[in-house]
């Protein structure tokens, strides 16, 4: 990861983010659906306070049938609001490709993230400098597939 990378995320991603998320939404994952860090997933919550689904494209792991999925925020001390919305509702869906999957989210922080910590890095080392730019514990989490799914 370069200082250019957290200069875009902070000045031009609140412009990319939304573009991003519809070619994904609407090529089917064809365009977004993989970049140089690897695979890219559209993450389906529910806003806490609006009620309304709201989507954000994550870089993931998988990890079997799960997928791992890191609250970073580019390293700003305040959590992304995917994350808040999971802690009120933790059911959730996800779209890989053009794949949907309802799935529901576990949180990892202490010793489950560090279970999962080294196959995260083995993917994208960027995850580790962004918990130096913080105090506060980035945590992984776990998107598994919801029984039926």
């Amino acid at each position: 990861m370069s200082k250019s990378t957290i200069y875009f995320d902070r000045h031009f991603g609140h412009w990319a983010y939304p573009v991003h998320r519809w070619l994904y939404q609407h090529t089917g994952g064809r365009i977004g659906g993989h970049s140089p860090m690897g695979p890219m997933l559209l993450l389906t919550t529910t806003g806490r306070k609006s009620g309304q689904p709201r989507t954000t494209p994550l870089l993931y792991v998988p990890d079997g049938s799960d997928f791992l999925v890191v609250a970073s925020n580019g390293g700003r001390d305040q959590p992304p609001a995917w994350l808040l919305n999971l802690r009120s509702r933790p059911e959730a869906s996800v779209q890989v490709g053009g794949d949907r999957v309802e799935v529901t989210a576990e949180i990892l922080a202490g010793t489950d993230k560090e279970a999962v910590w080294s196959t995260l890095m083995a993917q994208y080392r960027g995850w580790d400098e962004y918990q130096q730019l913080t105090d506060r514990e980035i945590p992984a989490v776990r998107l598994r597939r919801s029984a039926g799914a």
